[in-house]
């Protein structure tokens, strides 16, 4: 799993480019193109998607700050990663956007729910409190499934993106 060094410069520049992409739709509460760049990254690049992942996810506390809200990342982005990675490789191409829109939209409906156990034990929450914070955060959970829903459709083309830049890569 030890990249290589072209693989270290393109991971770090993907980690940048999903921190860029999220900083630039910050506007737009819960939309974002994380889990679409996670997906793609990961069905190209396997295990070493997570050298990206990580960088994105330093680089959102380094700038944001390393606070409580950034503590769930560090397994909520790995949760995503994982889904994908249990996909079969031979998925059929014609139900490939699907199952991909699937995946990033079940993440970010959610992604509450992933978020909660931390949230329960940075601030002792008992299971009615936490239950009750994450009915709270639904609406906020709606927007973000839909949106990574929608944004699903970018992940097949992303994905030959990446491809041919590897295959460039090689050369």
């Amino acid at each position: 799993m030890k990249p290589t060094i072209k693989e270290i410069v393109i991971f770090g520049m993907l980690g940048a480019l999903m921190f860029a992409s999220k900083k630039i739709m910050e506007f737009m509460p819960n939309i974002h193109l994380i889990g679409v760049l996670i997906i793609a990254i990961t069905v190209v690049y396997r295990k070493k998607a997570l050298f990206p992942i990580y960088t994105y996810v330093f680089l959102d506390g380094l700038i944001s700050g390393f606070s409580m809200w950034w503590v769930p990342y560090l397994y909520v982005w790995a949760i995503l990663w994982g889904a994908t990675m249990l996909l079969p490789k031979n998925i059929p191409t014609k139900i490939k956007p699907l199952v991909f829109m699937f995946i990033c939209g079940l993440h970010g409906f959610l992604f509450g729910v992933l978020y909660a156990p931390a949230q329960a034990i940075m601030f002792g929450l008992n299971f009615k409190s936490t239950i009750t914070w994450i009915i709270a955060g639904l609406p906020f959970d709606l927007i973000h499934g839909v949106s990574n829903l929608c944004c699903g459709l970018l992940i097949c083309p992303i994905i030959a993106v990446l491809r041919k830049a590897q295959n460039y890569a090689k050369t």
